[in-house]
């Protein structure tokens, strides 16, 4: 993909001749000792009125450039004896020189950038090949451009050239395999993300996402989103969804302000960071409640559960995380939910980290809650509300939180982005379970083997796996270290940088291959140089 911050053009501005001249002395003067130097810095080129630059621009700063020029003599006409005995009678040539890339810039994108430029210049100008004097520096990459060597070498020791030529026909030939060569090497320098959000993208998704705009009022984008919300039921059995814009802290709300208007108290279960921030969002409405609270990770049984219902007759629904993402720690909803309908309790569940990742069964659930990005494997940005029954509009609920504003409305009561409902449409087309359950599996053996200490075990969620390092390692350094090599872990957040955790989230699109690569350079860091660390 083209280096969106870069530009291309044909220089035709006083100030872009002038970095064109300094860029010249640094190249062909100071680092590759073609020609002396001089107080100003500056290499104004023998044929520079004749010849048409083309250049890569960052905003204002010229950083590479190549030159050409058709009138004869060549600079190779004066270093190959005989030149036109190379080429084809009916030729008609030019010649490109002073290819030139600045060091921060120097990839071979950029160069066949300027080359694809080129060849559209010299197409348009009737010529048919363009010649060149090839560093022997960079011999691979012109080949793999299309570029084909003829005749000798010419220049001097440590400034040795390749004469070579570039047809359109070598060129469009040679731009598939460049292309793949070009995805393979940005594939391999992309850094490899186990963040729980913003998670993996599959190709179309972010495809969806960067189509064109659409008005939430436009009859089509209507009709997506009610196929939308009907995808959305189908892989949760849910019978009701509602989409907003948000994040999955906006779900939530939106659940506490239609437990406001329940009569009796709630219920509230935590035993990790997100479970107990509902119990935030329920004191930030002023819920009446109950809560079970546990040390992080504690296993919280339905024994406890029943025992407090029984004691508590007056609880009329129980809020829970399905996903403790802050640990991996799975709540068993095929047993809280018979046991809420035998003690009359309606069940709420937070499962922003667990639709798309473990299967979920929504028909019986008062109100769920999701997101579009981790487990469903989208961009962040729209909040999901699963419910039971039909809700109507509450004028003593904020209109953004009142779900049934959105119910009225199809979803869209308010300002929608049609981008993200694109993308997450799209992306409900690759969630698989069987995959992340394996990958999961994989992982954690990987990781056991290697010396790390996980927690839970195979019922913890897949999309979650948790390192609890040793006492004399620093997670921050660890973490900063994994990143330095290519691989985000999940491990700047407060939560975890007190208890010295690092988190491996497997959501969205994960490549096994790529993963357990993954895995085993963390195993070696870890092995070789992780005990070394002291914590701070």
């Amino acid at each position: 993909m083209q280096n969106p911050s870069l530009h291309y053009k044909i220089a035709n501005e006083l100030d872009e001749f002038q970095q064109i001249a300094s860029l010249n002395y640094q190249t062909f003067v100071e680092e590759i000792p073609q020609h002396k130097g001089n107080r100003k810095r500056r290499l104004v080129d023998r044929f520079h009125d004749e010849n048409t630059y083309v250049i890569a621009k960052h905003k204002s700063e010229v950083v590479g450039m190549i030159a050409v020029r058709a009138k004869r003599p060549f600079s190779l006409d004066l270093k190959v004896e005989n030149l036109d005995a190379y080429l084809p009678s009916d030729t008609v040539p030019c010649e490109i020189r002073l290819l030139s890339v600045k060091e921060e810039y120097r990839s071979t994108r950029v160069f066949y950038q300027l080359c694809e430029r080129l060849v559209s210049y010299c197409l348009k100008k009737g010529y048919t090949m363009a010649l060149i004097s090839g560093t022997v520096r960079q011999l691979t990459l012109y080949k793999r451009i299309g570029f084909k060597p003829f005749a000798h070498m010419v220049g001097e020791a440590g400034a040795e050239f390749q004469p070579m030529y570039l047809t359109r026909k070598n060129f469009e030939q040679s731009t598939k395999a460049f292309q793949r060569l070009m995805m393979k090497k940005e594939e391999n320098s992309t850094p490899m993300s186990f963040l729980p959000g913003p998670v993996p993208i599959h190709e179309k998704v972010d495809g969806a996402f960067k189509g064109g705009a659409f008005s939430h009022r436009n009859s089509s984008f209507l009709q997506d989103m009610e196929e939308l919300r009907e995808a959305l039921c189908k892989i949760t059995n849910a019978n009701h969804a509602n989409i907003a814009v948000g994040t999955g802290t906006l779900s939530n709300d939106m659940v506490a302000a239609q437990l406001k208007g329940m009569a009796g108290k709630g219920l509230i279960l935590a035993n990790g960071e997100f479970g107990f921030r509902l119990i935030d969002h329920a004191n930030r409405f002023g819920l009446y409640f109950y809560k079970i609270e546990k040390e992080w990770n504690e296993a919280i049984s339905i024994d406890e559960v029943e025992r407090f219902l029984k004691e508590n007759q007056d609880i009329t629904w129980l809020w829970t995380v399905h996903c403790e993402t802050s640990t991996g720690y799975v709540y068993d909803l095929d047993a809280l939910l018979p046991l809420c309908r035998r003690y009359g309790v309606e069940l709420c569940i937070d499962a922003c980290s667990s639709v798309g990742v473990i299967p979920v069964n929504f028909k019986e659930v008062y109100f769920a809650t999701t997101v579009s990005g981790k487990g469903l494997g989208s961009y962040p940005g729209l909040a999901v509300v699963f419910h039971r029954d039909k809700i109507i509009p509450d004028r003593s609920i904020p209109r953004y939180l009142d779900v049934g504003m959105y119910e009225r409305n199809r979803s869209i009561p308010y300002t929608h982005s049609s981008n993200l409902v694109y993308a997450l449409k799209e992306a409900l087309h690759y969630v698989e379970y069987d995959d992340n359950k394996q990958l999961a599996k994989v992982v954690r053996t990987s990781l056991t083997n290697g010396g790390f200490g996980l927690l839970g075990d195979e019922n913890y969620s897949p999309g979650v796996v948790t390192i609890a390092l040793e006492r004399e390692m620093c997670s921050k350094r660890f973490g900063d270290v994994c990143k330095g090599k290519g691989i985000l872990l999940s491990y700047e957040s407060d939560y975890l940088l007190r208890r010295n955790w690092v988190q491996v989230a497997l959501m969205g699109n994960q490549n096994e291959r790529k993963v357990l690569k993954a895995m085993n350079i963390l195993n070696k860091e870890y092995q070789t140089t992780g005990k070394t660390r002291v914590v701070e």
